[in-house]
């Protein structure tokens, strides 16, 4: 049989299992190892591998469910990690991590199975508006094709070390105890300038992002009424309706386009993103964007610094969790996109709302898996409150579940607050068919 004959007979089985399980009547074809125990192949993230959230995962899972049969195992060094690619053969990971976008295309041409909400732990404490962002409509009925776990969102990092000495009386005009160019992006814009034209503005940078990230500039576009894509007659992404230059985006651009002129090259391509918790933590730029799980890698970059200048490893680690701050960007962006005027002399009219385009991380199950409940058991035990809570602890992460957002501070409640009032739009997704 040849291998385009094999192929075809793979995707045709795939695609009889999705409707089976959507339909309400997917069956789990058990097979189990030698021994009669499970292995289930699970696909995370770079940066929970890094830090090691994976490993503590996995040895947790393992440790609870060593009398079930069923045990956990890291397909992040798999050779057959593409679920696209290798599911059909049946090699590719059981259980996977990523954004909703990108499971929601594998959840389009059926590379995943539809789940019942209510069968997770995690279900009461999640919002509709989050377990949304996994649904897809086929044949006007509605199916849930992953677990939420984190909301991802542009962020903004800075050093509380880094402010400048008199900001309660130059910079905070409403005396409300937050510097002015953490409200607004005209007073950042104009505290950038002043970085840059400093006797130490050679080699001393304001605001910094990375100039050719969509998501993480989201706001030069979505704060004036842009959008990627509208919406077909069935709620679906209308890839044909493209809306970056809806509405007043042209303000957005040029407001880009003045702090542009206050960045370095690095900014024009990932340069950045590889160089910004080392930037930030050198003192050479004052705060960037990023998103909640780079956190740990901005206070592990601090708190060498700290140990460079001379302190013991438990002081540097003290002051850099202590220095390193993760806040929402500037909530008020000027409405007619001039980044120069004065807010002091703005009115309410002059500003609109930020808004940014933001994303669910969560668990998607293998349609090709022979081991649904156990997956479902799995990914259970990864969204319960301890395991979010340590992840939240290990990675930074900003949890969906609102009982451990509840326990990780203000961000958290903060982003929750901002995705409720429509100031974080979904990131879309479309199919690749």
């Amino acid at each position: 049989m040849g291998k385009r004959m094999r192929r075809l007979i793979a995707l045709a089985v795939a695609a009889a299992m999705v409707v089976s399980a959507m339909s309400g009547c997917g069956s789990e074809r058990v097979s189990r190892d030698s021994d009669d125990v499970i292995t289930l192949r699970i696909l995370e993230n770079d940066t929970a591998k890094e830090e090691g959230y994976l490993d503590e995962l996995i040895n947790a899972f393992n440790e609870a469910y060593a009398d079930k049969g069923i045990q956990a195992a890291d397909a992040n060094m798999d050779e057959y990690s593409d679920l696209a690619e290798n599911g059909p053969y049946g090699y590719g990971p059981d259980v996977l991590y990523q954004a909703n976008d990108k499971l929601m295309t594998y959840a389009e041409d059926k590379h995943l199975l539809a789940i019942t909400p209510s069968d997770f732990d995690c279900y009461d404490y999640t919002s509709e508006e989050t377990w949304g962002a996994f649904e897809i409509n086929v044949d006007g009925e509605v199916y849930t094709c992953g677990i939420p776990v984190n909301v991802q969102v542009p962020m903004l990092f800075y050093r509380t070390d880094m402010l400048p000495g008199e900001w309660k009386t130059k910079w905070d005009d409403n005396s409300n105890g937050v510097p002015d160019f953490f409200e607004n992006w005209n007073d950042l814009y104009k505290y950038s300038r002043e970085i840059r034209e400093s006797k130490n503005g050679g080699c001393k940078y304001g605001y910094m992002s990375s100039l050719n990230n969509l998501y993480l500039n989201s706001n030069f576009l979505f704060s004036y009424g842009a959008y990627i894509f509208g919406e077909d007659a069935e709620g679906k992404p209308d890839s044909s309706d493209i809306g970056f230059a809806n509405a007043d985006a042209a303000n957005g651009i040029n407001a880009l386009i003045q702090f542009a002129a206050l960045m370095n090259e690095g900014c024009i391509d990932d340069t950045i993103t590889q160089n910004r918790a080392e930037k930030i933590a050198k003192g050479e730029y004052f705060c960037a964007v990023s998103t909640p799980d780079t956190y740990t890698s901005f206070v592990e970059k601090l708190e060498l610094e700290y140990k460079s200048e001379g302190m013991t490893e438990d002081e540097a680690h003290e002051k850099a969790e202590s220095n390193m701050q993760m806040i929402e960007l500037p909530g008020l962006m000027p409405a007619d996109g001039d980044l120069s005027r004065d807010a002091d002399e703005m009115s309410d009219s002059d500003w609109v709302d930020t808004v940014v385009m933001g994303g669910i991380n969560g668990y998607g199950i293998s349609a090709y898996t022979e081991h649904k409940d156990a997956c479902i058991e799995f990914v259970n035990f990864a969204t319960s409150y301890n395991m979010l809570k340590l992840r939240s602890e290990m990675l930074g992460i900003v949890p969906t579940r609102s009982d451990v957002a509840g326990d990780c501070g203000d961000t958290a409640d903060t982003i929750s607050t901002s995705l409720n009032k429509g100031n974080i739009v979904l990131m879309p997704s479309i199919s690749r068919r």
